[in-house]
C-alpha cells in the first residue's frame, strides 16, 4: 500500500523532515512581501519504508488534516514551555482529531501511532510555505528547554550532522 500511495502521488522525502509528501497547491498569487499566499501538500509516514516528521517549527500556522490508513501522533513543544500531543485519525468520536492547527512557533514533530503502518494527511499554510519559513530541531538544542520530552526529543529530533534548514530554493 505504501508503494502504490507513493507513486500515485508522485511523493518523495522533504528534506530535514524525511516524510514522504508531495505539494499539491501553491497560489498563483503572492504576499506583498514575497512567497505563496497559501500552500497544501499531502504526506505519508509509514512503518516501511520508515517515515516521519522530526522535530521543526514554521513561522506561520499549520493546519493538518487526516485523510487514512491508521492513527498518527503529533508532538508539540510550546514556546512557554508547556508541550502537548495530539492524535489524529479517522475516529473523531474517539477523541482522534481529522484537523488540527499547529500555532507559529510551536516546535513539532509526527509518527505512526505504536503498531500503525501507514497514515495519509495532509497541511496547509496560509500565508504558503516557503523554505524561509521553516526551521528544524536538534536534540541538544530542544533538551534545554523540554528535558521532560526527552524521550520523544532523542527519537524525533533532526541529528546534530544533518542541516535544519531547506536547501536553498525549496519550495519557491
Amino acid at each position: 500500500m505504501v508503494q502504490a500511495l507513493v507513486d500515485h502521488f508522485g511523493m518523495t522525502p522533504l528534506p530535514v523532515e524525511a516524510t514522504w509528501f508531495v505539494s499539491t497547491w501553491r497560489s498563483a498569487a503572492d504576499m506583498p512581501e514575497g512567497g505563496p499566499v497559501g500552500t497544501a501538500m499531502i504526506g505519508l509516514y509509514a512503518a516501511d519504508p520508515p517515515s516521519r516528521s522530526l522535530f521543526h517549527r514554521l513561522t506561520f500556522d499549520e493546519t493538518w488534516h487526516f485523510y487514512g490508513g491508521d492513527p498518527l501522533r503529533l508532538v508539540l513543544l510550546h514556546p512557554d514551555g508547556t508541550t502537548a500531543e495530539v492524535t489524529m485519525g479517522a475516529e473523531p468520536l474517539a477523541g482522534q482529531h481529522v484537523q488540527y492547527v499547529i500555532p507559529a512557533g510551536t516546535w513539532q514533530a509526527g509518527e505512526l501511532v505504536p503498531g500503525g503502518r501507514w497514515a495519509l494527511f495532509g497541511c496547509t499554510l496560509a500565508p504558503g510555505f516557503t523554505g524561509t519559513c521553516f526551521e528544524g530541531g536538534r536534540a541538544s538544542d530542544l533538551l534545554a528547554t523540554y528535558p521532560h520530552r526527552a524521550d520523544d526529543i532523542r527519537r524525533l529530533a533532526v541529528p546534530d550532522d544533518h542541516a535544519t534548514t531547506m536547501p536553498d530554493g525549496f519550495a519557491s
